[in-house]
């Protein structure tokens, strides 16, 4: 019978981090689940569905719309991993033609309001943001 190899320090230090990062959620720790969630949460498209179902419920091609510029596959990805971080609610009707409504759960209304916030910074400093990139692009250009 061979002998099982015990796990190296490193290893161990490893696997040790990953499971303190996945109690307690610690987002630097490059370990952590919560690291995933931040990604659909922050990804261009997850920002943009977050805030669109924040008015209202919506179907697919309604959000598609609002969204602009987001193709079917990448919505449907985006939508997915949002309901599978439990954050969207998805709703199926058996009806011809086939009917599918989006909304937020009640932790989906909680980070999509966080994340409204961000976006109406944005949306309020983006004149200044344009200037510094203006100043950036002109210094870039000098040297």
């Amino acid at each position: 019978m061979a002998e099982r190899k015990q796990p190296g320090r490193l290893a161990t230090k490893v696997a040790k981090a990953a499971r303190e990062a996945r109690e307690q959620g610690n987002v630097l720790a490059p370990m952590c689940p919560s690291r995933g969630v931040l990604e659909h949460v922050t990804s261009r498209w997850g920002v943009l569905v977050l805030v669109c179902l924040l008015e209202d419920t919506h179907r697919f091609s309604e959000l598609r719309r609002k969204v602009g510029g987001v193709s079917e596959k990448m919505l449907a990805q985006t939508l997915h991993a949002l309901e599978q971080d439990g954050f969207v609610l998805r709703e199926a009707y058996a009806v011809i033609p086939p009917r599918v409504d989006y909304s937020l759960t009640p932790l989906g209304r909680e980070v999509a309001e966080r994340v409204e916030s961000l976006v109406d910074w944005i949306e309020d400093n983006l004149g200044r943001v344009l200037e510094a990139r203006g100043r950036y692009a002109a210094d870039d250009r000098a040297s």
